[in-house]
């Protein structure tokens, strides 16, 4: 509990996005299996956290203070909104409309407490040494709520010019946060010493922030008319094809650093928590694709994204999975078992 790591809901964003990716091509079953493990998966997380800020107040505030580590607190966020689209997809409009208006109010609350008090509220400089792989999940929270606004709008008719609003507000704020945080983590990467141990798992949230922004636009594209929706249409789906690409372009590199870390430079591969920062991103990639293979009339995008679903994103999040489960039973469940470990922290390491 002490040394939970707060981008733990990464576990849901996984599974309830290839979860969605499934649902699109009606792997039923499946889907809905991942579905529920979401769900609880979720419902532990919660109380987990809850715990946790009463228990241990001063490991939360340590951690909305550190850089390193803070920005995975709007997993959250993302996890939440991951989850209400999915449920959305069996009908479950009331959950997700709750959960929207969740996510919605710790969006606006941590998006600005986080880079206050884990960038600007500290005294160390330089504070660009501290970026990491975990800022582009701002990214992330912001485009999940234009998912989720975009997902109930065809069925909150009362609310729909509202929900078009905060499609493309939080869709164009994702957009610029995606370029600002990948400034910052590239002037980390060149000015400042960067060696194998220093290029974890949640550098791949680059290449799922660009996959999300994606599949926000997609969405959005589908939208029916409304003033927001119809002056910006046409520009998101022009950039939402850009940012597709660029994905694509990020898979090989990412590849190639993952290699370079455990292949070249020997650094163990074991489980940790930051590997769902992974699994997010692959099962993202193939969903957005599928979808704006749809959306966009481009049928060799969504062909791709079929084809990645089935032979990267669900076997990669079942290993994890499985790894996952290997990990709790080696560590917290059984006597003298090292919590630290399944927060994957393993003992001695300052960082996630």
């Amino acid at each position: 509990m002490r040394g939970l790591t707060p981008g733990y809901f990464a576990l849901v964003m996984g599974t309830g996005i290839v979860s969605v990716g499934l649902n699109f091509e009606d792997y039923r079953s499946a889907s809905v299996a991942l579905m529920w493990l979401a769900c609880l998966a979720y419902a532990m997380l919660v109380v987990l956290n809850v715990w946790r800020f009463a228990a241990f107040h001063d490991k939360v505030v340590e951690d909305f203070q550190d850089p390193r580590r803070a920005f995975g607190l709007l997993t959250f966020v993302a996890g939440t909104n991951v989850l209400g689209v999915r449920l959305a997809a069996e009908g479950y409009y009331w959950v997700t409309t709750t959960l929207f208006l969740i996510s919605v109010g710790l969006w606006l609350v941590l998006g600005y407490v986080i880079p206050w008090t884990a960038v600007l509220g500290r005294s160390e400089r330089p504070l660009i040494a501290t970026a990491n792989g975990t800022w582009f999940i701002w990214v992330v929270a912001s485009q999940s709520v234009a998912v989720a606004a975009a997902t109930l709008e065809p069925v909150t008719a009362s609310w729909r010019r509202e929900l078009a609003i905060v499609a493309v507000f939080a869709w164009s704020v994702g957009v610029f946060l995606y370029g600002a945080a990948g400034v910052f983590v590239a002037a980390r990467m060149m000015l400042y010493k960067f060696g194998p141990a220093d290029l974890t798992p949640p550098y791949w949230v680059a290449m799922g922030a660009c996959a999300i922004t994606v599949l926000a636009g997609a969405r959005i594209v589908e939208m029916l008319d409304a003033p927001m929706v119809n002056v910006t249409r046409d520009l998101v789906a022009g950039m939402s094809v850009m940012f597709w690409c660029f994905a694509t372009w990020l898979i090989p590199a990412l590849t190639a650093a993952g290699w370079w870390r455990h292949g070249h430079h020997r650094v163990p591969l074991t489980y940790e928590a930051t590997l769902w920062s992974i699994v997010f991103p692959l099962g993202m990639y193939a969903a957005a694709s599928i979808y704006i293979g749809q959306a966009d009339e481009l049928p060799v995008v969504g062909g791709i994204g079929s084809v990645w679903l089935v032979v990267v994103a669900f076997p990669v999040w079942a290993i994890t999975f499985v790894a996952m489960l290997v990990n709790l039973m080696r560590t917290v469940l059984r006597p003298g078992g090292e919590s630290t470990i399944v927060a994957g922290r393993p003992p001695g390491a300052q960082h996630a």
